[in-house]
């Protein structure tokens, strides 16, 4: 089993409620508010997982600027007040910064029994196949 140590054990705690509060935002209609709340803790999440210096390591490396400015960029304009717009921007720049991590994701998910008849279905598993290919998306 995996030993994480306690501010590994907030980060976590604080992604899950970033990713619900961003959920539960978009299932409002887009609430400004909601979505604001999701992308504060998702970020402060993810710097307590994996530390402050990896994080800025991670999100402003050179081949990275463009999805880290999609990103960063759609949370300042939802933290404005333009939420349809901003979650556009913050999903395009997600797929751009872990497009990296979607085979591994794919692969493992393959494997869960359930999840892995699901994604081989056959409208589903071109889409898939695609998505687990790490250099197909440009």
């Amino acid at each position: 089993m995996i030993s994480l140590t306690d501010s590994q054990k907030i980060g976590m705690g604080l992604t899950g409620f970033g990713v619900f509060f961003l959920l539960f935002g978009m299932i409002l209609f887009f609430d400004k508010a909601l979505l604001a709340i999701g992308n504060i803790l998702f970020v402060a999440g993810l710097s307590f997982v994996i530390g402050l210096e990896r994080t800025f390591r991670f999100f402003f490396q050179k081949h990275k600027m463009k999805a880290t400015s999609f990103f960063l960029g759609g949370v300042l304009i939802v933290l404005i007040g333009w939420p349809i717009v901003g979650v556009v921007l913050e999903v395009y720049g997600f797929f751009l910064l872990f497009r990296g991590f979607f085979p591994a994701a794919v692969g493992f998910i393959r494997r869960i029994p359930f999840l892995g008849s699901l994604l081989n279905l056959p409208f589903i598993s071109g889409f898939v196949d695609k998505v687990g290919e790490s250099n197909t998306m440009v």
